[in-house]
Formats: structure tokens, sequence, C-alpha cells
């Protein structure tokens, strides 16, 4: 039932959007030339990797200096892609992501490579679900760059407190993946935006 909920929204969410796909993509073109989205290899379900797909919200080539985001303002970030990544816009692009099944809307957020192989066994349980747009952790840690601005190592703060946290918190959606859940969190997820 999940899955068919995520093959409509998606479909839906895509078409009634497109609109406002078409601001983005100008105003991304407009304030720093370039393509209008980034693909970065995920990985997914079952541990495999998949294209997922963002509005670019960082100068080209800016992923070649650091995998996360530091901070309000990382200097990687173009001017329109502050508020692209604030109001989280840069993230519809996925729901292509969904539709196609490398996705659902609710679940553990999809990492990189890089980090998924710091995770103990315990941890890849994340690795048995679709990843998804949003779930508790996105959710508690919406404020993520500013926590990790703070430390004086981001990426050793992230790999060990962010992501173990993170995981904590997947594994309640994970543990309990009914109906009810999944439209609490996505109605949870609007609400902070929103906030």
């Amino acid at each position: 039932m999940i899955r068919l909920c995520d093959i409509l929204f998606s479909f839906f969410g895509l078409l009634f959007l497109s609109p406002l796909f078409i601001i983005v993509a100008l105003w991304i073109v407009l304030d720093n030339p370039g393509p209008v989205f980034y693909r970065q290899q995920r990985v997914g379900k079952d541990n495999k990797d998949f294209g997922l797909l963002k509005f670019r919200s960082m100068r080209v080539g800016a992923d070649k200096m650091s995998l996360i985001t530091i901070g309000d303002r990382d200097p990687r970030v173009t001017r329109a892609g502050y508020y692209i990544r604030k109001y989280k816009l840069d993230e519809l692009p996925q729901l292509w992501n969904v539709l196609v099944g490398d996705m659902s809307l609710v679940g553990p957020r999809p990492e990189v490579r890089r980090y998924v192989d710091t995770y103990s066994p315990e941890q890849q349980k994340v690795l048995s679900v679709r990843p998804g747009i949003t779930d508790h952790a996105s959710i508690e840690y919406i404020d993520e760059n500013r926590l990790l601005a703070a430390s004086e190592d981001p990426d050793k703060t992230y790999i060990e407190e962010v992501i173990p946290a993170k995981i904590a918190l997947n594994m309640r959606y994970i543990n309990h993946q009914t109906l009810g859940e999944y439209f609490k969190i996505i109605f949870l997820t609007f609400a902070k935006i929103i906030r």
C-alpha cells in the first residue's frame, strides 16, 4: 500500500509542481550558469547505488571539496541555492526517484558510499528498506548544517555523532512501517518546513 501511495503522490506531485520546477530551474541558471539538476551517487535498498536527483544549489564542481554542507552560508552554495536549500526545494526532483522505485517518500535519507562504508553491521539495517525523501531524522536534524558549523572537525562529528543519532531515529520508522506512520512523517515534515 505504501508503494502505491509513493507512485500516486510522486506522479501527481511531478505533474502539479511542474510550473514550480520551471521557475526554480530558471532561477538556478540565471543566478549561476550551469546544469539545473545535480545527480549524486547514493546508497539505496540492499546496499545498491543509485543516482539521487536534486536541484543544483552549489557552484559547479563544489562536491569535489567536501561531501557535507557546513553552516548556513557555506561559500560553495549559490545565492539562489541558499533559499532553495532553506525551503527544501532542492529535494523536489527526488519525486522522480520515488516514481521509478529508487526511493520512497518516507524512509531513511540515503547516504553516499563513503559514509555507508563506516556503518556497523547493526547500522546497515537501514539499507533493508527503500531510502526516503523524509523521515524522523530529517525532521530532527533539519538544521544539521549549523551543528556541523560549530564543530572543529565537521566530518568526524558527522561520522561519530550525527550518523549514529540519525540511524537510531531511522529505526523508529523501519520497526514501525505503517500507513499511519507514513502520513504522520509527511505531515510533520511539512509542518517543520513551514515553521
